[in-house]
């Protein structure tokens, strides 16, 4: 069989989602999810991403995605940064609201690709239940690819993922004090 033949025979085949998973400590964990997004696109896949804890901040990236075809977004949170260690109830409410946001994307039948931006993050901080995560990802239509990003992914969701990219900070430089830079980290 040729190569021209089988790739011939694998764009009728309905779509088989996966569950991935971008996490760890290194940069990159977002753009990943972005790149997928990109490729996605290309081949006519429709997208649903939700960003967590990601409010009206300007992130370039959400300028960009409203002036591509098939793809919907939507945030929750606010500009400031959450402190883990003082999580207020607003933010908590919002976290639930773009975990329930996803759900609904993700068994709408309107999208191939759903993402959730920081929703690792999210359960790590307990501003969501992250059974309520594990739930989701055990309810996910065979046909929808579903990329969960963020720090701190729970070990039962790397254990449901079939595919996880741990990112590992080598060299940041944050740690010498560079702070994040429009255009390129945000």
């Amino acid at each position: 069989m040729s190569d021209e033949s089988t790739n011939a025979e694998t764009s009728k085949t309905p779509l088989k989602g996966l569950v991935e998973i971008f996490t760890g400590d290194g940069k990159g964990k977002t753009s990943a999810a972005l790149g997928t997004v990109l490729r996605a696109l290309g081949h006519n896949l429709r997208v649903y991403i939700v960003f967590f804890m990601k409010g009206p901040f300007p992130y370039g990236e959400q300028k960009t995605l409203t002036k591509l075809p098939d793809v919907t977004f939507e945030r929750f949170g606010f500009e400031a940064f959450c402190d883990p260690a003082n999580v207020k109830p607003a933010e908590k409410e919002e976290a639930q609201k773009a975990l329930a946001a996803g759900r609904e994307a993700m068994l709408s039948g309107k999208y191939d690709v759903v993402i959730l931006d920081e929703v690792n993050v999210a359960a790590a901080w307990k501003l969501i239940d992250i059974e309520e995560v594990i739930r989701l990802v055990k309810d996910r239509p065979d046909n929808v690819e579903l990329i969960l990003t963020g720090r701190y992914a729970d070990p039962r969701l790397v254990e449901l993922a079939d595919l996880v990219t741990y990112m590992t900070k080598v060299k940041h430089p944050y740690d010498q004090g560079t702070l994040s830079r429009k255009g390129l980290d945000y």
